[in-house]
């Protein structure tokens, strides 16, 4: 049993390797269906990609800050880089075993993925015939010598080729060649052949020709070995006053693609010598960069794995609910005038709120719409109904987050094309991410102006909403609405601030109004009152936030969190945090919202907003917590919230050592997704 003094705090790299091995589990998880199994390996795959570009790198970069960064990490820098290594070693032997067994059992549907090596003529003629007509043409080789320093792309996957005679190793040739899978699929399906089916990789097709492509060189030998590089993705954004935001992150983007490699990942097969010349040319001094995996890299793409076989290989299709107070409405605008609307997705259709803002751009009474965009869709509906709005004479405002990680350059383009067609863009706040999710519209009722606004816990983002489950509340309560249209002339002017007495808004209150409400329950546990809290969060890393939450479970305070990612708080010591029980649920789609209930005495209080419990949500970003005021929505919040607590199907256990172990108990089974799905069903029929 830990002791209170022996922990307080897990290391938040060492939490979110644990939340990316809660996804690897689902590859395992036979109750997943078998092709869904391969496409969470593509998750985890991506998910640790972007890990080692953002936090290993930050990590790194530390090692060069001495002590005082021991505190921040609750481990050297040093120390922390080689439990990181050593953790997604562990894990890529993990992905590796399962790799391997969902092959077998693909086999056992005769479904089949041969190497170039496996074929039979007829397949090789046709994979050949493929290669020649589509591949060929996007492949760009590069012959490397000592004298050329390849410039090689992050996102990208390479094979690197050795020409030799055998026999004769005094004369040998190294080449690359960039796998295009931006361009052309990663899988190619081949004929099906009496009842089985066959699927091969891009990488081996591209193998198949490599005679054809190095023809012109007389080597008997040509071999070829997947490689990967990924590097440092922290944008260096200058303090050139002359330049706009938007030009600084263009340069900014265009070094990360040259920044610090942080892991170069390399088929463990690569004979020493071509991995000798790779990792000189490419300036690995760094061994810990040095990661040997299998023959293929980017399993990224494997959330794209075609299924062609049986419907019972992926998930059932769930088509979105419809919200019965919107269904079949002549007007959305104004139900939400009567009364608060909350959406659920993927339960319920993401196309209500994209039919909001249509109606609000053709509606003579909507003068004016103001919007925050972070991350947006590829040909966003949303972009489409702004446009519309704007050329139909609104005013409209959209503050555009330019800071996005890894989605700046899709937001400048947006921009851009808001730009041109008539949209005031504003490009953030200097010195804060702006992460709230906010609409605010501006309608004529008789002679009154009134507002009608939103606030939500995920972005305006169609492709998300199918996958992220996330609240957006759209309300034309006053007291919800006043403060919304305030924080817009804060974005508009920024020396304006404003008050926010019933919003918590960061970075003006929001570490100080939580607290507050911690406060109470300590205090209503001391007097004997109904003191407990059930919060809901993407990630928990605040140190002080944790610090109060312990001081609230020693006052007697039953706390209650489900956190899906990071969670640096250690629950069940004794003395210290025995009050408190965390679990995560990972499954088909991805928990994303935030959700804060307080038992306020026996008259709860519940709140949804964009906020984690992290520094930079508190401290770095402006983001918008609501409280909920419908109770026909509270009591459908607390519903869900409830059947996720009762998860016994798909809820892992957080606890110091991060086992992940499924959390089970006496009664019957609940897989929190599925109910909650079927749970909306019923309710639009109700």
């Amino acid at each position: 049993m830990i002791k209170k003094e022996e922990v307080q705090f897990i290391n938040r790299e060492k939490s979110w390797l644990s939340f990316n091995e809660r996804v690897l589990q689902e590859a395992t998880d036979k109750r997943t269906p078998l092709i869904e199994r391969l496409r969470f390996l593509g998750i985890f795959s991506s998910n640790r990609d972007e890990f080692f570009r953002v936090r290993v790198a930050t990590v790194r970069r530390m090692t060069e800050l001495g002590k005082k960064t021991r505190e921040q990490l609750y481990d050297s820098p040093e120390e922390l880089i080689d439990q990181i290594s050593e953790i997604t070693l562990k894990q890529g032997r993990m992905f590796d075993s399962a790799y391997i067994a969902i092959l077998k059992e693909l086999n056992e549907y005769n479904i089949h993925i041969p190497n170039e090596s496996q074929l039979d003529d007829t397949q090789r003629k046709i994979a050949l015939s493929y290669f020649k007509e589509t591949i060929r043409p996007n492949l760009v080789p590069i012959m490397l010598t000592n004298r050329l320093n390849p410039e090689l792309t992050d996102k990208a996957s390479y094979l690197a080729v050795k020409l030799y005679n055998q026999g004769k190793l005094d004369d040998i040739k190294y080449a690359l060649i960039e796998i295009p899978s931006q361009n052309i699929s990663r899988f190619y399906i081949l004929p099906e052949s009496e009842g089985h089916k066959y699927i091969m990789i891009l990488d081996d097709i591209i193998r198949l020709g490599l005679s054809q492509i190095f023809r012109i060189f007389d080597y008997d030998t040509i071999e070829s070995y997947a490689f990967k590089l990924t590097r440092d993705a922290e944008l260096d954004i200058d303090d050139d006053l002359d330049e706009s935001l938007m030009e600084k992150l263009e340069k900014s983007i265009n070094k990360r693609k040259s920044g610090k490699p942080v892991r170069f990942v390399y088929d463990k097969t690569m004979p020493s010598d071509l991995l000798d010349f790779l990792v000189d040319r490419l300036n690995l001094k760094n061994q810990q960069n040095l990661i040997p995996s299998g023959r293929y890299n980017n399993q990224k793409d494997l959330i794209n794995f075609p299924n062609v076989g049986s419907k019972t290989l992926v998930y059932k299709r769930q088509n979105p609910n419809r919200h019965r107070d919107l269904h079949n409405q002549r007007s959305l605008l104004e139900v939400i005038l009567k009364k608060d609307v909350l959406l659920h997705y993927p339960y319920q259709a993401f196309s209500h709120t994209i039919d909001i803002l249509r109606e609000a751009a053709i509606d003579p009474a909507v003068s004016s719409i103001s919007i925050n965009l972070y991350r947006i869709a590829n040909n966003s509906k949303i972009i489409n109904a702004l446009i519309n709005a704007s050329k139909n004479g609104k005013d409209v405002t959209v503050i555009v987050e330019l800071r996005a990680r890894f989605d700046e350059e899709y937001n400048i383009e947006c921009s851009r094309r808001l730009q041109e067609n008539g949209v005031k863009v504003i490009s953030g706040v200097e010195g804060l991410k702006v992460h709230a999710k906010l609409v605010l519209i501006t309608r004529k009722v008789g002679a009154k102006k009134v507002y009608i606004a939103h606030i939500g816990t995920g972005n305006f983002h169609e492709g998300n909403a199918r996958i992220y489950t996330d609240h957006s509340l759209w309300t034309a309560d006053t007291r919800i609405t006043t403060e919304v249209s305030r924080l817009f002339e804060f974005f508009n002017h920024n020396y304006k601030p404003g008050i926010y007495r019933e919003l918590i808004v960061s970075p003006f209150n929001t570490r100080r109004r939580i607290a507050e409400l911690i406060d109470t329950e300590i205090k209503n546990a001391k007097d004997g009152k109904p003191a407990y809290m059930v919060i809901k969060l993407n990630n928990l890393v605040d140190e002080e936030l944790v610090r109060k939450l312990y001081k609230a479970s020693q006052a007697g305070v039953k706390i209650q969190m489900l956190i899906r990612g990071i969670c640096s708080l250690v629950a069940g010591i004794p003395g210290l945090s025995e009050n408190i029980e965390i679990r995560s649920v990972l499954d088909r789609y991805l928990e994303h919202s935030r959700v804060m209930i307080f038992a306020n005495g026996g008259n709860e209080r519940i709140f949804i907003g964009s906020a984690d419990w992290m520094g930079r949500n508190l401290d770095l970003r402006i983001e918008v917590i609501t409280p909920i005021y419908d109770n026909e929505i509270k009591k459908n919040i607390r519903k869900i919230i409830n059947i996720q607590l009762n998860d016994n199907t798909k809820a892992r256990i957080i606890d110091a050592e991060l086992k992940n172990e499924y959390w089970t108990n006496n009664g019957p089974q609940v897989q929190s997704q599925v109910a909650i799905y079927a749970h909306y069903k019923r309710h639009i029929k109700e």
